[in-house]
């Protein structure tokens, strides 16, 4: 249903909220007078309902399909492993429900379909929930034929790959398509440079989403090696990214911090409420001792909306300070798989590098505090470098 203009001259929102409006509140005045009816205009409110909503929907659902997925033995196959230390300090980790993605997604998408708007400018919402669905579907099928096809450890890293891929670039022209960047196109901002830095072609764009995108996705997968690690760590960086969409999104604030406005990105600070509330309702499960594990159905499209908002918001460099956590965890395999293919040589105990330290004795619990406790560190700083200029 579209939106509507009331007497006052604004445009309330879409979704389930622009019904409410539809019913309530006339184009010559109110049909009904509910108090706070006003509220659904600002985004600050749908963001903490949104949030709110999914929460309790992942927890209301989780427990379910917990056991659906335990009936399903759907469990963790933690012999899947060439190492035999990892295996030995895994083993009580066997047999966990996987897959747990499936309810963390779910809530997600059902809570912004809910509370955010996808008209005018707010079409960038739209193109986002729809890459986190086809990258949640990659992770499923990945999941499942790691989970069900004897001798395969899911998608090759080819075929994964690929799929991202193809997701990344249909985002990427979509949002060429509906105008995104203005008649000169996307740029390049950078910290500490007011204005931005160079122009972005329709390719460097579309190479420049697919780094972002799948690069994101990829690193989140590997940092999902805890309980709890990585989920902490989306959490902080969600924070992060909501507070950067809603400054960029209004164009007061956008001219304060001289960076670029960009029209309906504050919009998706609903959606990443809504992934906010996700994480936080998927936590209350998988906190050590985890009684789930998301699997690539989850890591997979949470890394996507993370690396989409940077796009949205043109902080696609920021991105590699607030996910700091994802880039070391990425870059900690690059380095070992190159040091022993050139080398034949290990830098570290083990890749990534959240088993380096468990190997080296320390507990699983405090490792996973303390990248907690990075993630939010590099979270501020990141909204410092968004600031200076």
């Amino acid at each position: 249903m579209g939106s509507s203009v009331n007497s006052k001259g604004w445009r309330h929102p879409g979704a389930a909220a622009d019904v409410l409006f539809e019913l309530l509140w006339g184009v010559e005045g109110p049909l009904v007078d509910v108090p706070g009816i006003w509220l659904f205009r600002y985004i600050s409110f749908r963001t903490i309902a949104a949030t709110v909503f999914a929460f309790v929907f992942a927890l209301a659902f989780g427990g379910r399909a917990i056991r659906w997925l335990t009936r399903l033995k759907f469990g963790e196959d933690t012999d899947k492993t060439d190492s035999d230390r990892l295996r030995e300090l895994h083993k009580e980790k066997r047999g966990t429900p996987t897959m747990g993605g499936i309810f963390l997604i779910g809530a997600m998408l059902v809570s912004s379909a809910l509370w955010c708007r996808f008209d005018g400018p707010n079409r960038w919402t739209a193109i986002g929930l729809v890459l986190v669905a086809w990258y949640a579907v990659v992770g499923f099928v990945d999941d499942w034929i790691k989970l069900k096809v004897k001798g395969r450890n899911g998608l090759s890293k080819r075929a994964k790959q690929g799929w991202l891929t193809i997701g990344a670039l249909a985002a990427g022209a979509a949002m060429l398509a509906n105008g995104f960047g203005g008649e000169a196109g996307p740029s390049l901002y950078v910290p500490f440079v007011a204005g931005p830095v160079a122009s972005l072609g329709v390719g460097l764009f579309l190479l420049l989403s697919v780094l972002v995108l799948t690069g994101t996705s990829n690193a989140v997968n590997l940092t999902d090696g805890l309980d709890g690690l990585a989920i902490g760590c989306v959490i902080t960086s969600t924070l992060a990214f909501a507070g950067i969409c809603y400054f960029v999104g209004r164009s007061d604030f956008a001219e304060y911090l001289m960076v670029e406005n960009v029209p309906g990105a504050g919009e998706l600070t609903v959606m990443l409420g809504a992934l906010l509330g996700a994480s936080l309702g998927f936590l209350w499960f998988n906190a050590p001792p985890a009684r789930v594990f998301m699997g690539d159905v989850g890591s997979l499209p949470l890394g996507g909306a993370l690396g989409y908002a940077a796009l949205v918001s043109r902080t696609e460099l920021i991105l590699l300070v607030v996910g700091g956590v994802f880039v070391v965890e990425a870059v900690s395999v690059i380095i070992q798989v190159l040091s022993f293919r050139f080398r034949g040589r290990r830098v570290f105990r083990c890749a990534p590098i959240h088993h380096h330290f468990q190997f080296g004795g320390t507990p699983e619990t405090r490792i996973v505090v303390r990248m907690w406790l990075v993630s939010a560190l590099l979270a501020m700083t990141s909204l410092v470098l968004f600031k200076v200029r």
